[in-house]
């Protein structure tokens, strides 16, 4: 489909990721065990026959310019395609339409006929060209895909009102009392004139945005419609969204991650298979390449290369890459970050004290623990629940010996 490009917003920092985002941006979080975020987007891409993309990116890209390469796990290294990463020239990216405004150049030297646009942070499975065919046939110069939302959680969103026909009469980015429950996905398709037109119509506005600006406009002047998807979609914005979409995963998700007709791409390190030792149990988890098993794994999502010791228990927790975890251990509701280790007889995810964290309660008030990266956790160490554990630059030691409820140790890069 070389008629269409396609701009995939991997700018965001994900504030509320915290220590998940720390030193990487949201697109470029570990998800589903072997996994990126931003995997889906591009996935969705190259399954929906778009082999064009420009990525734009600012936040800490350094992880995610890794990770995407030259595109090769998503076939976009060959001759009739490509991938180009994005990143600020002259100044920070001040808003969604601000990025693709301070890159349309590229737009431009690339003249086709549609630019479909996504942020980078999201998990769903999407045939864009469906999206692009209604788009064609409606003659509209904007089309937005929008997914039906419980009404209590519309203000979170862009809502959107639409006639019979799809055709949008009025758009409001996060109304405090909605009158539709008609959701924006922050996935647009723009017949490339309309969009450079809209775009330099508008030279004054620094933060420009789409939700806030362009969109509105557009819906008085052009034509507008709404694409109604029905299919699995998640934005896993905060610590408890990411831990409950991938732990969905292990039992009968709505997004199936082994339909062989919509694969999810990666870039997969060259790891040994899973070994489970003579007394290890695995229940209902995921468990993906280089991992040694050796406890127990129950309801959880093991990331390449983890290490889990003699005795220990792991129970409806998320353990990102290359984590060993000695023998003797009971961890529950916690999420690990890379190249941690975690010392002999320690209990992570315990009591009944749910004290939110003290530094940003909003964050963490479910009994939910997050532990950084490299770190080195010592041998017999207590921690409660509700607690932050930021990551080093370098490993680095913890000393104390028992976390209460609600605290937070270390403090976070900015």
């Amino acid at each position: 489909m070389r008629e269409t490009l396609a701009l995939i917003l991997a700018g965001g920092r994900g504030s509320r990721l915290d220590i998940l985002s720390e030193k990487r941006s949201k697109p470029a979080v570990p998800f589903a065990g072997k996994f990126r975020i931003i995997d889906f987007a591009l996935s969705n891409c190259t399954n929906s026959g778009i082999f064009q993309i420009g990525i734009l990116t600012q936040y800490l890209p350094l992880s995610l310019n890794e990770h995407i390469g030259v595109g090769k796990p998503w076939d976009l290294d060959r001759r009739d395609s490509f991938v180009t990463l994005l990143q600020p020239n002259n100044s920070w990216y001040n808003g969604t339409a601000d990025a693709v405004r301070k890159n349309l150049d590229f737009v431009k030297r690339y003249a086709s006929k549609y630019v479909l646009i996504m942020s980078g942070d999201q998990i769903y499975k999407m045939d864009y060209s469906k999206l692009i065919e209604q788009h064609k046939r409606t003659g509209a110069d904007l089309t937005i895909a929008a997914k039906i939302v419980p009404m209590e959680e519309a203000s979170r969103y862009g809502v959107l009102e639409t006639d019979e026909n799809l055709r949008i009469k009025k758009f409001v980015e996060k109304p405090k009392n909605p009158k539709s429950n008609k959701a924006s996905m922050g996935i647009y398709v723009f017949s490339t004139d309309a969009l450079i037109e809209a775009i330099e119509s508008h030279p004054d506005i620094d933060d420009l945005d789409f939700g806030f600006h362009l969109i509105p406009e557009m819906i008085e002047k052009k034509n507008v419609y709404a694409y109604e998807f029905y299919d699995y979609w998640q934005d896993v914005g905060t610590y408890d969204s990411y831990l409950e979409s991938n732990l969905e995963l292990t039992g009968d998700s709505a997004l199936d991650l082994y339909d062989p007709k919509w694969k999810i791409y990666t870039k997969s390190e060259d790891l040994p298979p899973v070994k489970v030792g003579r007394h290890a149990s695995i229940q209902t988890s995921l468990i993906s390449n280089g991992c040694i098993i050796n406890g127990e794994v129950i309801h959880s999502v093991l990331s390449p290369g983890v290490v889990v010791g003699k005795n220990t228990t792991i129970r409806d927790s998320v353990i990102l890459n290359d984590v060993i975890i000695g023998d003797n251990c009971k961890i529950e509701k916690t999420i690990i970050d890379k190249n941690t280790v975690v010392g002999d007889y320690s209990i992570i995810g315990t009591g009944r004290d749910l004290t939110p964290n003290k530094d940003n309660p909003k964050l963490l008030s479910s009994g939910l623990n997050v532990i950084g990266k490299k770190l080195i956790l010592p041998e017999g160490l207590i921690i409660e629940r509700n607690v932050r554990v930021f990551s080093s630059a370098k490993p680095k030691e913890i000393t104390v010996k028992h976390i209460t409820s609600g605290d937070s140790i270390g403090t976070p890069k900015l």
